[in-house]
């Protein structure tokens, strides 16, 4: 019966990440990226003009999906490295509030700023379906690249992928 549960437990947990019932868009690459404002957790206001000004970096996860738990670190690395070039990098959750994620973020020594999302509302104009998901696109807002958790992305992979955009 304890084998059970925990299998039982472990299918909810992985659906988390995976499954969304309700609708959203499904962007694809050549894409432009939708209208959107987020407030960073910096304190910044981030739009998709914004975004279409430089190459940029758009991530959704969730700090209890074990894909984004795996990507999230990845993403701290290429933010280290990028950071400071004219490449903007946007982590907004699916449905997770600041508390949360800040706690997650302290745990796990991660510094990027990132967007508390209560809901779905801006994730659903990007998809309905699957984070980690990530966005690389060129200037202009043009999507170039997009990652899933099929498979979650390597660094070498992103990294590839941005310097492919930057050139």
């Amino acid at each position: 019966m304890k084998k059970v549960v925990l299998i039982f437990s472990f299918l909810l947990l992985a659906a988390g990440c995976v499954k969304e019932e309700q609708k959203g868009a499904d962007l694809k690459v050549g894409d432009i990226i939708p209208d959107f404002e987020v407030v960073m957790s910096d304190g910044r206001l981030v739009t998709d003009d914004d975004l279409k000004e430089n190459v940029s970096v758009v991530m959704f996860f969730h700090t209890s999906c074990k894909d984004c738990q795996q990507a999230l670190p990845i993403m701290q690395r290429i933010y280290d490295e990028y950071a400071s070039e004219s490449l903007q990098i946007v982590l907004i959750s699916r449905g997770e509030g600041r508390e949360s994620i800040y706690t997650y973020w302290n745990e796990n020594c991660l510094k990027m700023p990132y967007s508390a999302q209560n809901d779905k509302e801006v994730y659903r104009k990007f998809a309905a379906t699957r984070i980690p998901r990530i966005y690389v696109n060129e200037k202009g807002g043009i999507i170039r690249h997009i990652f899933t958790d099929d498979p979650v992305p390597s660094y070498g992979a992103i990294k590839k992928s941005l310097e492919n955009v930057i050139r």
